[in-house]
């Protein structure tokens, strides 16, 4: 253990001495008072025990491995040309590459990474699933905890491991920058030891989205109009957009692979508003991790992936060796448009013999298919063993209630909008978590809670919205929302449940919703209305999954929980990007704790300015 290690340890021990002693003082007291022993055992050991499990979290999430490496990485965003669907583009990407580049370090290691934007617009880059302890000032959502990395500037982010291991990713966090401007992060155990056999080979696969058009002016026009953007044109393996019909080049992400070995995929969904069916034709695909966390292993033919998860997911070559598809279609149960592409790689076997003229392929789930998605959410469960534990709060201490929907905001006095019309009026497109659409400020909500500017935020985000059928007839419910920069604040240390609640307002689909700073455990996800006195009866509270994304039904709901174990500034929002754009957003202030080691770090040096208009 690290010197650092032994501090935090030493000051951990000594408040939970100080508790005990108080605990045990106040328990004496009452004993003498009432003359009960037993009372006085139990009260010491529930409330011990209620410090041990905040006190491991809080160890998980600080210490790192003894052997932790300290890496140093330049990225250097510009825009660069490239040629796919039969056109040249210019567009923003990492060190000329897209998809950007791979990032491999171990568990525990300490990352630096000096980013220069030498675009034409301010950038930030988030690192999706790193917890980041103590440290939101290098996490990245623009304007929530810096503003942007102005153009001709650089900025260097220390991004800190903690108990993360497995694939992870990078991606910019700014508008709609993160279409071209995104990359794998591979955190590796200590020792490259697996709760499963090690595989023979691995290989990174990003899913993606491809536009021909510019994805900064999309973004804008639909801002401008309040209407639904344009879709992609293609979705892409690797940045392959494979064997298009729109424009067959033959350009196809290929992987070569041997008899009897087997492969561990790294799985990325980068892709933009639509979620993803994925497998292998003729192979089964058995999933061990998922957002930096180890599963339960999941055999099954097809996965679903919303954006913003990873999945570390297993297959062995051990079929008739010839050439198969590898597959990624969209999944998408709403109304709105969407890009219906299917992308396309090839599993290619190693060896002497003649290949068939037509490659395998496979049906995946159809496009609407709620059921399939379902299902496989469902499924999902924590490893759990004493190698690779978990700590799932038992006694609730904060009881929030989110309802997601899909809403309109009236068009602007003299504007043209493209929202659909709403009693004869224009309007434009919304969203909105408890009926607040979230409203970006132009200075950074971490600026100011740390130094106690106002006017930038308010504490009201409610705490649940006003009872209704949220999944049935919602004909009497206005499709209206209302702006704000409304945050919840939490304490440090309280074990949180949330149940996010889906809605039939406006438009009712599947919603992957993130939560930065944290990964959280889904103990329970069910269709229709969430019931507060059956529903918890039947959470899964011995093995449930460990993420940072997770799909929430189409009139569903979903119920997380975590302990608010990392003092700062964490944005949470829908990751289907048109609905971030929209206000699907809220953001969780933890407070400090007690401790300097249970509070926020001091900011570095240097922090991109933010130009408040």
């Amino acid at each position: 253990m690290s010197g650092k290690d032994e501090q935090l340890v030493g000051v951990l021990c000594f408040l939970a001495a100080i508790n005990s002693s108080q605990m045990l003082s106040e328990t004496t007291n009452h004993t003498r008072e009432k003359g009960d022993l037993k009372t006085m055992a139990k009260s010491i050991t529930v409330k011990l025990g209620f410090l041990c499990f905040v006190f491991l979290d809080v160890l998980l999430l600080f210490m790192a491995d003894d052997q932790c490496k300290v890496h140093h990485y330049e990225f250097f965003l510009k825009e660069t040309n490239f040629t796919k669907l039969c056109r040249t583009k210019t567009m923003l990407t990492v060190n000329d590459s897209f998809p950007g580049p791979v990032i491999t370090v171990h568990k525990g290691d300490l990352v630096y990474f000096n980013i220069h934007n030498q675009a034409k617009y301010g950038v930030t880059i988030h690192w999706h699933g790193v917890k980041q302890p103590r440290n939101p000032w290098s996490d990245g959502p623009e304007n929530i905890t810096q503003c942007p990395i102005q153009a001709g500037t650089n900025f260097t982010q220390e991004i800190i491991l903690s108990d993360e291991e497995g694939t992870l990713w990078w991606h910019a966090h700014s508008d709609w920058s993160r279409a071209t401007v995104h990359g794998a992060f591979v955190i590796l155990p200590p020792h490259v030891n697996y709760p499963f056999p090690t595989p023979d080979f691995q290989q990174i696969i990003v899913l993606g989205s491809w536009y021909r058009g510019d994805v900064m002016a999309i973004y804008e026009e639909a801002i401008e109009t309040g209407g639904n953007p344009n879709i992609s044109d293609a979705h892409t393996i690797n940045g392959f957009t494979g064997n298009s019909t729109d424009c067959p080049t033959g350009e196809t992400f290929r992987m070569k692979v041997t008899s009897g070995k087997t492969y561990l995929l790294r799985i990325v969904n980068a892709v933009m508003n639509e979620e993803q069916f994925f497998g292998i034709a003729k192979h089964n695909l058995t999933l061990v991790g998922m957002d930096g966390a180890y599963t339960q292993p999941l055999t099954t033919n097809y996965l679903m992936v919303t954006p913003g998860q990873t999945m570390d997911v297993l297959f062995t070559a051990n079929q008739t060796p010839t050439r198969y598809y590898m597959v990624s279609t969209p999944f998408s149960d709403g109304f709105a448009e969407v890009d219906n592409t299917t992308a396309k790689g090839i599993i290619e076997y190693l060896g002497d013999y003649t290949p068939s003229s037509t490659i395998i392929s496979l049906n995946l789930p159809e496009l609407n298919n709620t059921t399939a998605a379902f299902h496989f959410t469902a499924a999902l469960k924590s490893l759990a063993t004493s190698e690779h534990p978990i700590n799932v709060p038992k006694d609730i201490t904060r009881h929030i209630f989110i309802a997601i929907s899909l809403n309109v905001l009236p068009c602007p006095t003299g504007k043209f909008c493209k929202g659909p019309s709403v009693d004869d009026n224009q309007t434009i497109l919304a969203a909105s978590l408890n009926n607040v659409s979230f409203s970006t400020p132009k200075v950074d909500i971490l600026e100011a809670y740390y130094r106690n500017i106002n006017n930038i935020y308010t504490e009201d985000f409610p705490n649940s919205l006003e009872v209704f059928n949220y999944t049935g007839d919602v004909t009497n419910i206005s499709q209206y929302t209302t702006r704000g920069t409304k945050v919840i604040m939490l304490n440090y240390g309280e074990a949180v449940e949330i149940v996010l609640q889906g809605t039939a307002i406006f438009s009712p689909e599947n919603h992957p919703m993130h939560l930065h700073g944290f990964s959280f455990y889904v103990v329970g996800i069910g269709s229709g209305n969430f019931d507060n006195s059956s529903n918890p009866h039947h959470y899964n509270l011995e093995n449930p999954p460990r993420v940072n994304t997770i799909g929430v039904p189409k009139s569903g709901w979903v119920a997380i929980r975590f302990f608010a174990n990392n003092p700062g500034v964490w944005f949470m929002h829908c990751h289907l990007e048109r609905h971030a754009s929209w206000g699907m957003d809220t953001v969780f202030i933890v407070k400090n704790g007690c401790t300097p080691q249970t509070s926020i770090r001091k900011p570095p040096a240097y922090m991109p300015p933010c130009f408040a208009s």
